[in-house]
């Protein structure tokens, strides 16, 4: 018996498949969320929101919408590239990806989103040590920061299940996101989604420093003062007004120099 026990059962082969490679070609639209995506897993690596080859960050491929890109499993962030993104449909069948494998906890997760919100492009999850940490709190996230003021009243919550790779939660993981665009996994960690790379990018990033200075204060020995709910509010509503005039991707002023930032570090992603 194998000292990973059911590991086997955590992952989808390709091996025996016939797939086209992303390297056969795809179309410019596609390139470009290629290597947005691409791009994204270089700066989780940069941000150090990652857990060994573990985590998936998914965007969904323009044209195809049952059709999301994400890493092979066994790759590092930083390994992987706009060539190497592997397709598959919500049920983690691939549609290319050569012989690379595939992390079920991925299409259970992210494709119970997929599915059930035609209006998400992208979803980030993550283990990170803060977001962990909130996680197991009993009273949960509290929006002490501004950046963390965006998620009052706009944040679910999903009970653990165990390592998630029965596909019968992925109706109670779609209904308890409803219609939010940021989760804590109890017991697990974070997960947030937008309209584009680039969104979700910028929520998850608001979100785990809210949870690093959450506990910090907590830490600190005194009480926790938390804004008024009328402000918090107000400031939530001028994050929506935020994203409302932003529009696209193109727009978003934080993604662009992210992705400057990258090109003069780590240009490789869009290989």
């Amino acid at each position: 018996m194998s000292i990973y026990g059911d590991f086997e059962n955590m992952v989808t082969r390709t091996n025996d498949r016939q797939v086209k490679s992303p390297q056969d070609g795809c179309a410019l639209d596609e390139r470009a969320v290629r290597e947005d995506l691409a791009a994204c897993y270089r700066l989780a690596h940069h941000f150090k929101w990652t857990d060994l080859v573990y985590n998936h960050i998914s965007a969904r491929v323009p044209g195809r919408e049952h059709q999301y890109l994400l890493n092979p499993f066994g790759l590092a962030y930083e390994e992987v590239t706009a060539s190497n993104l592997v397709k598959v449909d919500p049920s983690g069948e691939l549609v290319d990806g050569g012989s690379h494998v595939i992390n079920k906890a991925a299409f259970v997760i992210h494709g119970a989103i997929h599915t059930a919100r035609p209006d998400v492009a992208c979803i980030i999850h993550t283990h990170t040590l803060h977001g962990a940490a909130v996680s197991c709190l009993d009273d949960g996230f509290q929006p002490l920061t501004q950046g963390g003021m965006q998620f009052h009243e706009r944040i679910a919550y999903h009970d653990y299940e165990g390592i998630a790779v029965d596909e019968d939660e992925c109706a109670r993981l779609a209904d308890d996101l409803g219609s939010h665009n940021a989760m804590i996994l109890r017991n697990h960690g974070l997960i947030t989604c937008g309209d584009s790379i680039g969104r979700a990018f910028s929520r998850m990033y608001y979100l785990e420093q809210a949870c690093e200075v959450q506990l910090l204060a907590m830490s600190a020995g005194g009480g926790v003062r938390l804004a008024p709910a009328d402000v918090r509010e107000r400031t939530a509503r001028q994050w929506e007004r935020i994203d409302e005039t932003t529009g696209t991707v193109s727009e978003l002023p934080e993604w662009s120099a992210l992705r400057r930032w990258l090109d003069r570090n780590d240009p490789g992603y869009r290989e």
